[in-house]
């Protein structure tokens, strides 16, 4: 199906496939440069996030621009979206009945963006996006490619803040110069 960002993003406002969108303040479809390289995908709006129908802006947002920041990316030179477009009550995990609602949202932003890289930021991207089987801690810091594209699961920023060991911040660093390094490999291949 071909479609653009303007019918698209209609369809995400208007969408009512499941009881997600009833207490909701806004929906929340994504960001950032519509043809980005690098791609990241989360579960789903938080508070913040429900407030501004911005993906990323709340404590685990702003480490998520600092992380980017690390290696050299600003927020707007990456595209950043959700499993789920509207906010699960007090940020629970998606049922799958809700994210098998977005997800065809999510594949047409994949069709529109056309990323090389896409990093999965936790559990719930990593399994809606490379199957049930995946498992973040074990699974995390390795490339997958499908479909023509690099796929980088890594630790939800929001776990990342509640690491008190820093052992996931090491990894997630490390997940971070991957991608950074791929997309380096990826430039000298074109």
């Amino acid at each position: 199906m071909n479609v653009s960002w303007d019918s698209l993003n209609e369809m995400i406002e208007s969408c009512q496939k499941c009881d997600l969108c009833r207490e909701i303040n806004h929906k929340v479809p994504g960001q950032g440069d519509p043809h980005a390289r690098l791609m990241l995908i989360g579960e789903g709006p938080g508070f913040e996030e429900d407030r501004s129908g911005l993906a990323f802006v709340g404590p685990a947002g702003q480490l998520l621009t600092k992380m980017l920041l690390s290696i050299g990316m600003n927020r707007e030179d990456v595209y950043i979206c959700n499993i789920v477009k509207c906010r699960p009550p007090h940020n629970r995990i998606p049922e799958p009945d809700e994210a098998a609602a977005c997800l065809p949202y999510l594949r047409m932003q994949f069709a529109l963006v056309r990323p090389r890289v896409i990093m999965l930021l936790g559990a719930t991207a990593g399994r809606y996006t490379l199957g049930d089987n995946f498992r973040v801690t074990r699974d995390r810091g390795r490339f997958v490619l499908k479909s023509g594209i690099w796929f980088m699961p890594t630790y939800h920023p929001s776990a990342l803040l509640r690491d008190e060991t820093g052992v996931k911040k090491r990894e997630a660093w490390q997940d971070l110069q991957a991608v950074r390094d791929k997309l380096a490999e990826l430039d000298t291949v074109e």
